[in-house]
C-alpha cells in the first residue's frame, strides 16, 4: 500500500513538472511571436496574441492602453512614424508570480530595440517588458525604457524653465 501510494505521490510531482514546463514553453514561444509580429509589422497575428480584455502599461506610469487603442497605435505609428523595429540582444523568460496584484503566468523579455523613424533617425532603447499569460493570450503587459534618452537620441532638448525667467 505505501507502494502504492510513494507511485502515486512521484507520478502526480513529475505530470506537474512536465505541466508547468510546457506552459512556459509555449508562453515564451507566444511571446517570441508577438515580438516577432511586431518587427514583421503584423497587425492580425498582434491582434490575435491580444485578449479581448488586455491592459498594457508603460513606460509613463500615466500610459495605459487597451486591446484596440495599442493595435491602432501601432498601425497609425508604422505608417506615419516607424521606418522599422527591430529586437537585439533579446532574452526571454518565463515568471510565475504567486502572489500580489497579478499572480499568474508571465514571460519577461529584455531587449536591445533599435527603432527606425521615417526621417531618418534611429533611436537604440535598452527595454523590459513583462506579458502576464492567460489561456494563451497576452492579458496585461508592463513596458519600461528610458524615455528622455530616446528624446534625446531625437536631439530633443531639455530646459528647466525656470531658466528662462533669469
Amino acid at each position: 500500500m505505501k507502494l502504492v501510494l510513494y507511485l502515486t505521490l512521484v507520478v502526480l510531482v513529475a505530470s506537474s513538472c512536465d505541466s508547468t514546463e510546457v506552459t512556459q514553453k509555449n508562453n515564451v514561444k507566444l511571446i517570441e511571436n508577438y515580438i516577432s509580429a511586431v518587427e514583421n509589422k503584423d497587425y492580425d497575428t498582434m491582434a490575435s496574441l491580444l485578449a479581448d480584455s488586455y491592459v498594457g502599461i508603460g513606460p509613463s506610469v500615466s500610459d495605459t492602453t487597451t486591446r484596440n487603442l495599442a493595435l491602432a497605435a501601432w498601425k497609425s505609428n508604422s505608417a506615419e512614424l516607424y521606418e522599422s523595429i527591430k529586437y537585439s540582444k533579446s532574452r526571454v523568460f518565463p515568471i510565475t508570480v504567486k502572489d500580489g496584484d497579478y499572480p499568474g503566468e508571465w514571460v519577461s523579455n529584455f531587449a536591445l530595440l533599435t527603432v527606425n523613424y521615417k526621417n531618418g533617425k534611429s533611436v537604440q532603447l535598452l527595454a523590459n517588458t513583462s506579458y502576464k499569460i492567460k489561456d494563451g493570450k497576452i492579458t496585461n503587459s508592463f513596458t519600461f525604457y528610458n524615455e528622455a534618452d530616446a528624446l534625446e537620441q531625437l536631439d530633443y532638448v531639455f530646459i528647466d524653465l525656470n531658466d528662462l525667467n533669469n
